[in-house]
């Protein structure tokens, strides 16, 4: 049985910092494209970041290239999301996601998914 376990949401003040944690059972996270999106109150859900099978070719929206990282430690099982200089529109449930396939944004194409964390950024 897959899972995917969220974690390191909470709240933080404006240009702060967090980092969510991914952990996968049931699947090795090396072989699949992984990826964070998030949702917000009455948004749909947008693709954030991902890391590609194998090679670790990272991928990452505009509104968080620079400030978010995406990374995965094989040995833990377990893809990571820094995310730094939060801003206030960054507030969302954040979920991990995980796909056999190789890299796409569109969330409906991954195969198995947490079931988020929250991450609050106040001004």
């Amino acid at each position: 049985q897959v899972q995917l376990v969220e974690s390191g949401g909470g709240s933080v003040q404006a240009g702060g910092s967090l980092r969510l944690y991914c952990a996968a059972s049931g699947l090795t996270a090396s072989t699949y494209t992984m990826g964070w999106f998030r949702q917000a109150p009455g948004k749909e859900r947008e693709f954030v970041a991902a890391i590609t099978r194998s090679i670790d070719i990272t991928y990452y929206a505009d509104s968080v290239k620079g400030r978010f990282t995406i990374s995965r430690d094989n040995a833990k099982n377990t893809v990571y999301l820094r995310m730094d200089s939060l801003k206030t529109e960054d507030t969302a449930v954040y979920y991990c996601a995980g796909l056999r396939g190789g890299f796409t944004t569109t969330s409906s194409r991954f195969d198995y998914w947490g079931q988020g964390t929250q991450v609050t950024v106040s001004s």
